[in-house]
């Protein structure tokens, strides 16, 4: 079984610290960096004002690469940067979007330390930290040569892909997935591997030129810039490019005079007049960064949503869907559910018996996949007139933990089919599913997708989970919802949202109980399953698994 990512407060190695600094400049490759130069390192240290007390070394904070966890350190907790709470109401559409910082300011102002202060303040589960740097355009060959030679602005607008920044934020304020380009400074072209992120409650984008587009500004909630001054933004440049990228004072300072120090006074300090608020001293400024943290919590206050309790009052007294298929209720059927719901059934039949309803809810859900005519040989050298799935290939997705017991049964009947997961979680607070993790299969888009749990009781995971499918690209129609038992409720809301997603099944029962538990149930199925201790509570809802 594929356990569940640890909590947010469990130790994680913390991921590989990127290059320091905001500016846009990058060396073409690390020289030996002398006695000489370290000391004038150190000297320029005590120049800058002293950060303030117990606080971190700074690192950069752009959001990780794929091969990295889906999180971001802070020196105070770690903070999930892939998944969200419910980004859509009961008709399953997008009801408010994520709540977008902008965060501007000259190189080496301070904006990913003021991020992360943001961040730390605001105590939120899920953060995307989106820098601009990864937006930098792939350069011809004639800029590459004037690139080696430190003859290319990198502080120019024209230097970054504005229509790519412009779609990857509006579809991270949807909720949707999306493909982040990884620069290498070194060779100044993008990387082959993308990073990929995936929705949030908030999103702070930083960068010098945040607010230099017209139609960037339309997607900002909020606009921060980030005022510090020049002689200190000119140390930390100078103590950054000497210590860390091999460099002279002189060509560092050459550099700054020709392009970062231009483009500053043309291109970055008009755009502060656009900003909502100007943080001066940057990092050292506690009170502005407490101001923005108050502000941005009473836009998210409004943003918040009561999904299952809307399911609860909704498609009350309607007729079944036609979407829905029930396994026919044959006396072995009923005979099976019989020894599953019963209390008193051992561990070991509970596990066999909910096996073998399994394998023949996977094997009524096939015959709803298409299929063509076609025709074979046998091996008496006669035609056969047959059938053939008339599809490209199958995905199964499970949503953790009680929907990975029917991964066995699925690819006992699905030869090579691919498997991806989803991690939905109660929050014990706000009693709201939460996705937390996803591990889905590459161009998925074009698969038939049986996404399988045991239970769905109000339904808020299984529409979380089709949402999920939904914004990477899964038409709705090719979307199978297979779960062992299901409550009215359920099955309503998820055919009321999505409509053409066919819904299967072996059992629907009638009620929710005011906790939102089935009557009469089945209990906690993946308790009773791998012999985990039930919640104190007794709800049917997954612990660490989906919430029905």
């Amino acid at each position: 079984m594929a356990a569940p990512p640890a909590s947010a407060d469990a130790p994680r190695p913390a991921p590989p610290p990127l290059a320091a600094g905001d500016g846009p400049d990058r060396p073409e490759g690390k020289n030996e960096t002398t006695c000489e130069d370290r000391s004038n390192a150190e000297s320029l240290d005590r120049l800058l004002p002293p950060v303030g007390a117990g606080r971190s070394p700074r690192k950069r904070t752009t959001s990780q690469c794929k091969s990295e966890p889906p999180l971001l350190r802070t020196s105070k907790r770690t903070i999930y940067t892939a998944g969200r709470p419910p980004w859509y109401n009961e008709h399953g559409t997008q009801s408010k979007e994520a709540f977008a910082i902008g965060l501007g300011g000259g190189s080496a102002s301070g904006k990913t330390t003021v991020a992360r202060m943001i961040i730390e303040a605001l105590d939120v589960p899920w953060v995307v930290l989106l820098s601009m740097d990864s937006f930098y355009k792939v350069l011809t060959r004639q800029q590459q040569e004037q690139a080696a030679h430190n003859n290319f602005n990198f502080d120019h607008p024209d230097a970054f892909d504005f229509d790519l920044i412009i779609s990857t934020l509006k579809k991270l304020k949807q909720g949707k997935s999306v493909k982040v380009p990884i620069y290498d400074f070194t060779t100044h072209s993008r990387k082959k591997d993308w990073k990929t992120l995936y929705g949030a409650n908030v999103i702070i984008f930083e960068g010098i030129m945040a607010f230099a587009d017209k139609t960037l500004l339309e997607l900002l909630d909020m606009k921060i810039f980030v005022d510090t001054d020049s002689d200190i933004r000119l140390v930390r440049r100078l103590r950054r490019d000497i210590s860390e990228r091999g460099r002279d004072i002189e060509g560092v300072i050459k550099q700054y005079n020709k392009f970062v120090k231009p483009a500053f006074d043309q291109y970055i300090q008009p755009t502060m007049r656009v900003a909502d608020i100007v943080v001066p001293r940057g990092s050292g400024n506690t009170v502005a960064i407490d101001l923005i943290v108050q502000h941005v919590h009473s836009q998210l206050e409004e943003r918040e949503l009561s999904v299952r309790a809307a399911l609860a009052s909704a498609h009350q007294c309607h007729p079944l869907p036609r979407t829905l298929s029930v396994l026919k209720s044959t006396p072995q059927v009923r005979g099976m559910h019989t020894i599953i719901r019963d209390r008193e059934t051992s561990r070991d039949e509970f596990i066999f018996y909910s096996k073998r309803l399994m394998r023949l809810l996977i094997e009524h859900a096939l015959s709803f996949l298409p299929f063509q005519d076609c025709v074979v040989q046998t091996p008496q050298g006669q035609d056969y007139a047959g059938k053939c799935y008339a599809g490209k290939q199958i995905t199964g997705v499970s949503i953790l933990r009680a929907g990975e017991t029917m991964e066995p049964a699925l690819r006992a009947v699905c030869k090579d089919v691919r498997i991806g997961t989803i991690l939905i979680q109660t929050n014990q607070l706000t009693g709201e599913p939460e996705l937390h993790y996803l591990r889905l299969p590459k161009d998925i888009s074009d698969d038939h997708v049986i996404l399988m749990d045991c239970t769905v009781s109000t339904g808020a995971a299984a529409m979380m989970a089709v949402r999920v499918l939904l914004d990477h690209d899964v038409p709705e129609d090719k979307i199978f919802l297979l779960s062992l038992l299901m409550a009215e409720m359920g099955v309503h809301s998820v055919a009321y949202a999505f409509p053409r997603v066919r819904i299967i099944t072996t059992a629907v029962d009638k009620r929710v109980n005011d906790l939102f538990r089935i009557i009469p149930g089945i209990g906690n199925f993946g308790d009773r399953y791998f012999g985990t201790d039930a919640v104190p509570d007794g709800s049917d809802d997954e612990e660490g698994g989906s919430t029905g």
